[in-house]
């Protein structure tokens, strides 16, 4: 089988490094190729957890705002309050719809009062923020800039990022960006990233600095072992990294998707889907996910949902699974019935490789911020 390509499926400034470093697998993301192994998810994992790598995640799209109304657009998509947002910080925001459910997950970067990046997951979000924005006439401009983000991720980030943009990139604090020289160019660089092993995002403007940006990391990292990776579908999974379309889609509400303390349903005047998150705040979700265990010899990844049962009753279902060689089992993310979500609880879970034992956890295997 071959992906056949067109313009729809749009290449990275970073595709001709991450082919020649031999990537082995993509999936389809933002209509654009987003790698998922390299030597193997296994070996990957490994060295992601160990030294440093550099990743193509310039699916990750940037919504941009821009105008006097930017602020109270961000506002009207998410429970988050965003009041003390200041320029310089980066938000995790659930973005939601009129009945609360989720749309997507970005990360959102306040670049001043009046103009934000909303770096967005895998759905079509661009076309509802304009539609927002233009049914609420406000004074806004809403489109998708030529930002694309490169990731440096692992132990040894700090000591590549400072060789090449100077030692004072270390002292960013989590979720805060400033802007770095390369090449006689600002860039946005924050410390943040879609792994627990800590790193930076690199918010590359214009493809024509795609390539020698990698090739000054890499040259900058020979000695710290750096090489190309990606998002590390085990090491998400222990840390808890949710992902939209997998764990969670526009059926879940923020609540019940672990992202309670982000919704501020009091003071988010204004967010679209308030009223029907209130209610949610009030009652309290009947499901939610939860960390599980899974029984048993290697498992592959979810092809699907794997539905979980209690006896002959389905009480959710797993949508993330991986074998940890650190923890010498399956790891896994399901959303749980609150009738069986308690830690220690014992359920079955139906695989492609037939039925399993599973026991939910009372945490994921990396506590999450």
């Amino acid at each position: 089988m071959q992906i056949s390509l067109s313009r729809r499926l749009r290449r990275t400034p970073f595709s001709a490094a991450v082919e020649a470093a031999g990537v082995k697998g993509y999936t389809v993301y933002n209509r654009m190729l987003l790698p998922t192994v390299f030597d193997s998810v296994e070996a990957d994992y490994r060295h992601l957890k160990t030294h440093v790598q550099l990743w193509d995640v310039a699916v990750e799209r940037q919504i941009e705002l821009r105008g006097p109304d930017a602020g109270r657009l961000l506002q009207i998509l998410t429970p988050r309050d965003l009041r003390g947002m200041l320029p310089g910080q980066c938000y995790y925001i659930p973005v939601v719809d009129e009945t609360g459910g989720m749309l997507n997950d970005p990360v959102a970067l306040k670049l001043s009062d009046e103009r934000y990046w909303i770096s967005i997951a895998d759905s079509d979000l661009l076309l509802w923020v304009k539609a927002l924005g233009l049914a609420r006439q406000l004074e806004v401009l809403v489109d998708e800039p030529d930002v694309s983000p490169l990731a440096v991720q692992g132990p040894k980030a700090d000591e590549l990022m400072a060789r090449v943009f100077g030692p004072e990139v270390m002292a960013l604090r989590f979720f805060r960006f400033g802007f770095f020289q390369f090449e006689g160019r600002d860039l946005v660089v924050a410390r943040s990233g879609y792994s627990r092993q800590g790193g930076f995002e690199i918010y590359v403007e214009g493809a024509d600095l795609g390539m020698p940006l990698w090739e000054a990391l890499t040259r900058a990292g020979e000695d710290l072992n750096v090489r190309a990776g990606c998002p590390n579908l085990i090491e998400r999974i222990e840390g808890g990294l949710l992902s939209y379309g997998n764990d969670m889609t526009r059926a879940n509400t923020p609540f019940e998707c672990g992202l309670g303390r982000f919704c501020n349903v009091e003071t988010a005047i204004g967010c679209l889907g308030r009223d029907a998150l209130m209610r949610v705040s009030m009652d309290g979700p009947i499901r939610q996910i939860r960390a599980l265990e899974i029984a048993g010899d290697p498992l592959p990844s979810c092809d699907r949902a794997w539905p979980l049962w209690a006896g002959n009753v389905q009480v959710g279902q797993v949508t993330s699974a991986a074998w940890s060689p650190d923890y010498a089992g399956n790891v896994a993310i399901g959303m749980v019935r609150m009738t069986h979500w308690d830690p220690g609880t014992e359920l079955v879970v139906e695989t492609q490789q037939g039925t399993r034992n599973a026991l939910v956890r009372g945490g994921f295997w990396k506590s999450t911020t």
